[in-house]
């Protein structure tokens, strides 16, 4: 199993993708079917929800409810540990915390230039290969 905090950006890009093969809606159909299990807070959460519900994104309201649900079911809600690494944005630093308080956790991200450059930041390519990797 494959633990992963998927930060917005890749839901909204698997959403906004017109590729089926593209890393980012594989890693949302691997959240959809079970094979990747998203973790979470309260805050990270309330994100998805603002930013997938944003009119100007016109994201089709099925598929964001179907990502709500997979995270709200199948995912793990989690603490913080704390850091001590600057973030360019401070709103990222909820993900990092939230993916730090697992051992064999994953941060997936479009963005990894806002993060720390460590090996549980990954892009959603980068995710698919250490899966296929363990196959």
């Amino acid at each position: 199993m494959i633990y992963a905090v998927i930060d917005t950006n890749v839901f909204v890009s698997a959403l906004l993708s017109r590729h089926l093969d593209s890393g980012t809606v594989v890693v949302r159909n691997y959240v959809l079917e079970g094979l990747i299990t998203p973790l979470y807070n309260e805050e990270i959460f309330q994100e998805y929800l603002n930013v997938l519900h944003r009119p100007r994104l016109g994201l089709p309201s099925v598929q964001v409810d179907a990502i709500l649900d997979a995270v709200s079911e199948r995912g793990i809600m989690l603490g913080r540990t704390k850091t001590e690494e600057v973030f360019p944005d401070p709103k990222d630093i909820v993900f990092y915390e939230v993916a730090l308080s697992r051992e064999d956790a994953y941060l997936v991200t479009g963005n990894t230039k806002h993060f720390p450059k460590t090996p549980i930041v990954v892009t959603p390519a980068e995710l698919l290969a250490i899966i296929q990797q363990g196959k």
